[in-house]
């Protein structure tokens, strides 16, 4: 099955706000770039990429993650990172039932990891 598919999957499969969230993040994220690319890893993870990973969604009981695989390195001027705000690599951005997606700034994000994973590959 392509990545894609198994996206569709997960969010057939999660039909409350936690499915919906991650279909309206997915379109979000993908509406940046039309190069980004869709993967299905790490045991069931979507993940986007565009010269590498850009980052990763995972559903969980309570909340939807959203990973950026180097988070620490983009400017967060609009601060929707909330979580794993101390590791030196990644941060991510848990949404809980009810919460608004900042779309602009989601927008943004992407975009500077996109040009983060271009930089790394011009080196």
């Amino acid at each position: 099955m392509k990545a894609g598919q198994e996206i569709d999957n997960l969010i057939a499969q999660n039909q409350d706000w936690r499915g919906f969230t991650l279909a309206k993040l997915r379109k979000i994220i993908l509406g940046v770039d039309p190069e980004i690319t869709e993967e299905w890893k790490w045991m069931g993870s979507p993940v986007w990429s565009r010269s590498g990973a850009i980052c990763v969604g995972n559903i969980f009981k309570n909340r939807v993650k959203l990973v950026f695989a180097d988070g620490a390195a983009l400017d967060d001027p609009d601060k929707i990172f909330n979580a794993g705000l101390a590791g030196n690599r990644w941060r991510a951005i848990d949404f809980s039932e009810g919460d608004n997606i900042n779309e602009k700034a989601l927008q943004s994000l992407v975009r500077a990891a996109i040009n983060y994973n271009l930089a790394k590959t011009k080196k």
